[in-house]
């Protein structure tokens, strides 16, 4: 049976918090609050790139209250920037996402990479999440108290399996891992605590057919990534009705079963090779 507060969120409009919001699944995942009448903060590192994503998304969703911020996850002043700014439009944050990411620029062994992509891409992964969790923390401890999760926070980690079948690079590949960890952790921590008004969830998209997956790709495995993996806005379709009906402190969603991931790959690998 539901709890009272999914029932609650299900009937309400919801404040929902994006990073990396801009283009692609973020902006895919925007536009579905969006049309289930939720309030939406996005941010992205380009100012020009964030406000051309709030013109189309006013006009895809007319009326719809959708804001955005530049800020750069992997700075140390992006968590109390977006976290001021989301309180202020919003006004409560139900839903905190943390989707912005990188891959890093090549697709190389580690010897091969520029020491400033590896730090990029573990700074926006692994430390832009751990910061932006915390300000999500503190943000949703100011709001009313319940006894069950009401607010709840999403990150996108690697789980083994998932790490193993990525065809990125190391510091992708250990930083998605160490997400994984993150939320791991951060659930047992809000326990110990004593904090109940709190979830901390696992958010598998799957394979998303964005820039980031394709960048560096060769061209025989571009053909089979097109193959394989899904649109953003068809992934969107499957988690956000699932966000906005979470329940408990610890939970994994996935856009679809890990066996049906691996299906998927088997069926596109004929029409490649």
């Amino acid at each position: 049976m539901a709890s009272a507060c999914t029932i609650k969120d299900r009937e309400r409009s919801l404040g929902v918090v994006i990073t990396g919001g801009s283009k692609g699944l973020g902006y895919a995942l925007a536009s579905g609050f969006l049309a289930a009448g939720d309030r939406v903060v996005l941010c992205g590192r380009n100012r020009q790139g964030v406000e051309d994503a709030l013109h189309s998304l006013r006009l895809a969703v007319p009326g719809g209250a959708v804001y955005g911020i530049a800020c750069d996850v992997g700075e140390r002043s992006a968590g109390t920037l977006l976290a001021d700014f989301a309180v202020s439009r919003l006004g409560r944050v139900d839903r905190w996402i943390n989707n912005a990411g990188t891959a890093g620029l090549l697709k190389r062994p580690l010897w091969e990479l520029d020491g400033e992509d590896i730090r990029e891409t573990c700074s926006t992964n692994l430390s832009g999440t751990i910061v932006m969790c915390a300000e999500a923390v503190r943000v949703m401890q100011r709001q009313p108290s319940t006894k069950k999760p009401c607010y709840h926070i999403f990150n996108m980690g690697f789980s083994p399996v998932g790490a193993a079948l990525s065809r990125s690079a190391v510091p992708h590949k250990a930083s998605k891992r160490g997400v994984a960890e993150v939320t791991h952790f951060l659930s047992g921590e809000l326990k110990a605590a004593g904090v109940t008004s709190i979830g901390v969830h696992e958010l598998s998209p799957a394979l998303v057919l964005t820039e980031l997956l394709l960048r560096d790709a060769t061209e025989s495995a571009g053909r089979f990534l097109r193959v394989i993996a899904e649109k953003p806005e068809k992934v969107a379709a499957v988690l956000v009705p699932k966000i906005r009906a979470i329940e408990g402190r610890n939970r994994r969603l996935r856009y679809e079963p890990l066996a049906k991931t691996f299906f998927r790959i088997f069926m596109g690998l004929p029409r490649i090779l």
